[in-house]
């Protein structure tokens, strides 16, 4: 008869032996496991791995209709080949592109397509926008401009404010890329002063003066409204106006008042400063020739800053692309453009 095993009170049962491990081999299954804990924790932060989306809207007005500008239509020669042109880009560089051209480029429009584009892009995805038209002012309530006055963009059925697009923009999510293209006068951000007579016999993408009053004065309770809503937002996302901002920084050389608004990384050309005008052409606006004329079809192989600086250097005196960038947007400017 076996003999049973002791468990009586104040003795302990005999252990069960481990199975020895070599200490290489443990050291490797524990190597191992934290390794695997990395890869699922950093898969985790970032989600799965894709390819980025990349979307791009190019606008051209030929001209507006004279219902909503007090009788002006603003004729100009180039800009739906303009916005025809910076769609064909796109596609080469593998963006989904679309186009609103004169017409077809109304506020609804632009605002529904610059929406979806909101909704439907995540980090590390590029929105490229290309404007090609006349730029206008509408007398600014909200307080933030030293002259007292917004830029816009002339769309087909009514103006765009300056306040509307930076405030679209800063709907977008966190990582997204963003380059906005605007070929017309009023785009700098930097200069807010009345642009000089243009050179004899030319077309400038600038809306008249006394034009561009008659035209607020008349639909002044839309305009003033449209900014007293986006004023009302912005506070309500703890936003300040980018206008507002860039003055800070012209005063005090930092970028955090500008950084601080907008998550996506936003790059902004443009045809010129505020103080000046932008040029329509035969085929091209004078910014969009010159930087279809840098680009080479793609043989351009530097970053933003250094496309803006050669646009920029091919331009005559009167007329000189600005660049800024809104939102935490330094490794972007380092990217070679339309890079997907």
């Amino acid at each position: 008869m076996a003999k049973k095993r002791s468990t009586g009170k104040g003795r302990s049962a005999r252990p069960v032996p481990r199975r020895k491990v070599a200490p290489k081999k443990k050291a490797a299954s524990l190597k191992k496991a934290a390794k695997a804990g990395k890869a699922t924790a950093a898969k985790k932060a970032v989600g799965p791995s894709r390819p980025p989306t990349a979307v791009s809207l190019h606008i051209g007005l030929n001209s507006v209709n004279p219902a909503n500008y007090s009788g002006w239509s603003g004729p100009l020669k180039a800009c739906e080949a303009d916005a025809h042109d910076m769609a064909a880009l796109a596609v080469v560089q593998k963006m989904t592109a679309a186009t609103l051209l004169t017409a077809a480029a109304t506020r609804a429009n632009t605002l529904s397509a610059i929406r979806k584009a909101a909704r439907a892009l995540n980090r590390g995805d590029l929105f490229f926008i290309s404007y090609s038209g006349h730029g206008g002012q509408v007398e600014d309530v909200s307080g933030e401009e030293d002259d007292k006055l917004d830029e816009t963009w002339c769309l087909f059925d009514g103006q765009l404010i300056d306040d509307e697009l930076y405030f679209e923009l800063s709907r977008f999510r966190e990582g997204v890329r963003i380059l906005v293209l605007s070929d017309s006068c009023h785009s700098g951000t930097a200069v807010r002063a009345i642009p000089p007579p243009p050179p004899p016999g030319t077309r400038v993408k600038l809306m008249p003066p006394d034009i561009a009053e008659k035209v607020y004065q008349e639909h002044r309770a839309f305009y003033d409204g449209l900014q007293e809503q986006v004023m009302k937002a912005s506070k309500s996302k703890g936003l300040v106006d980018p206008d507002a901002a860039l003055a800070q920084v012209a005063i005090s050389g930092r970028l955090a008042n500008v950084a601080a608004q907008c998550v996506a990384s936003v790059l902004l050309i443009s045809g010129c400063q505020d103080n000046q005008t932008s040029l329509d052409g035969a085929h091209n606006g004078a910014f969009t020739e010159q930087l279809l004329k840098v680009w080479r079809q793609g043989g351009f192989t530097g970053n933003y800053t250094q496309f803006h600086a050669k646009i920029k250097g091919g331009m005559p005196p009167t007329q000189t692309p600005n660049l800024f960038q809104l939102g935490p947007a330094g490794t972007f400017a380092k990217e070679r453009p339309f890079s997907v």
